[in-house]
């Protein structure tokens, strides 16, 4: 099989990930923060540890200050339901996941006020459309750090300083960001950055995090158990304890460590070059095919490890199956639950073929699937 799916979750997971979690689950890992005996305290300094190298990874400041959620759905819930309020004004872009869209729609039928702004047809937004767009009640900016469809970066580092200056918090949702490009959320200057652990982290589905700068608060999404506070009935606002309530799914934070201290280790830098270099090939030898259309930018320094495409006259979904039961390639089809970005680039009614490349893609697999691409456009 060739893997080229991992917009969707990283496969295969590195072997330091899958010893982690097997090492917790058979050797110690018991309930963090319940209990003062060995085991419960190993878990716990296990997931410390996953904590630090996230915030060693990501430039986040305080690491106590990351909280884990089951994924980045999760995490962006809690960042715009635990902070926007009926009168605040937040701006989006057309080319957000539905993990944002979604609860800025509920938000805004209880009074949030919601600006959309468009992008151009290969995903970008220029800051200028943000600061047109700011008002006394703006409250919040938040954009992805690259589109889930395209690839297409968002202009982090200007939108940060444009927020700071104007007072305006910015959260970013680095669900196709984190592991495959450089984020520095102390540079950035972001406020809340929410990730799932299951993508370019390199970690098990089931895990997520958000960050939240220091000085900020905001409202739980849950309450119940926190192992600390317990004679109180109100939820404790204390980090990361009181977002944290019930039990943290330990073996897959302990897992999601492992594959971050290898990123640190390898240098993010480096990972990136890969995934771009992968990605060139992959989305020259797609635009020499006659029939084919390719989205977003043609410049792979503006994207993350995303080609997105049609093949005219086929179906996506069809290609996608084809690909898969003919040949062995593992793609996504369809509108990737972002169907505003999908009208931003005028795919709406057909969606389009999705292929990421990843940490664990080779040469000879790329060369393989532009092969079969060729073959498949040669039928029509």
């Amino acid at each position: 099989m060739i893997y080229l799916d991992n917009g969707a979750t990283s496969f295969p997971k590195p072997r330091q990930v899958t010893d982690a979690v097997m090492e917790a689950m058979t050797q110690y890992c018991a309930n963090p923060g319940r209990s003062s005996h060995f085991l419960a305290a190993r878990t716990a300094q296990e997931i410390y540890k996953t904590r630090t190298a996230l915030a060693l990874l990501l430039g986040l400041e305080d690491a106590g200050r990351i909280l884990f959620t089951k994924n980045c759905t999760e995490a962006l819930n809690l960042a715009l339901k635990g902070i926007l309020r009926p009168g605040d004004h937040v701006i989006t872009s057309s080319m957000e996941h539905n993990a944002v869209l979604r609860p800025l729609k509920q938000l805004e039928a209880s009074g949030v006020e919601v600006t959309i702004l468009p992008c151009d047809r290969e995903g970008h937004l220029k800051p200028h459309q943000i600061r047109h767009a700011i008002r006394p009640k703006t409250r919040m900016i938040v954009l992805t750090a690259a589109s889930n469809v395209t690839g297409t970066l968002m202009p982090l580092e200007e939108v940060g300083r444009m927020a700071l200056r104007r007072g305006i918090l910015f959260c970013v949702d680095g669900a196709q960001g984190a592991g495959h490009m450089v984020i520095d959320a102390k540079a950035q200057h972001i406020d809340l950055l929410a990730a799932p652990g299951h993508k370019g982290l390199l970690g098990p589905q089931g895990t997520g995090f958000l960050y939240v700068r220091p000085g900020l608060f905001l409202r739980p999404l849950l309450a119940g158990g926190t192992g600390s506070r317990s004679r109180e009935l109100e939820q404790p606002l204390d980090f990361p304890d009181g977002y944290e309530a019930g039990t943290v799914n330990a073996p897959g934070i302990i897992g999601l460590g492992a594959g971050v201290r290898l990123l640190n280790k390898i240098g993010i830098e480096a990972v990136c070059q890969h995934e771009r270099e992968l990605t060139e090939k992959l989305q020259r030898g797609l635009r020499a095919i006659g029939g084919v259309t390719v989205y977003g930018p043609s410049d792979c320094r503006e994207k993350t490890a995303v080609a997105a495409w049609n093949l005219e006259g086929r179906p996506c979904e069809e290609i996608a199956l084809a690909l898969n039961d003919r040949f062995g390639i593992a793609v996504r089809a369809g509108l990737h639950c972002s169907g505003l970005a999908h009208e931003t680039i005028g795919t709406q009614d057909i969606g389009c073929v999705r292929m990421c490349p990843g940490f664990y893609t080779g040469e000879e697999e790329i060369r393989k699937t532009l092969e079969a691409v060729r073959e498949l456009a040669a039928e029509r």
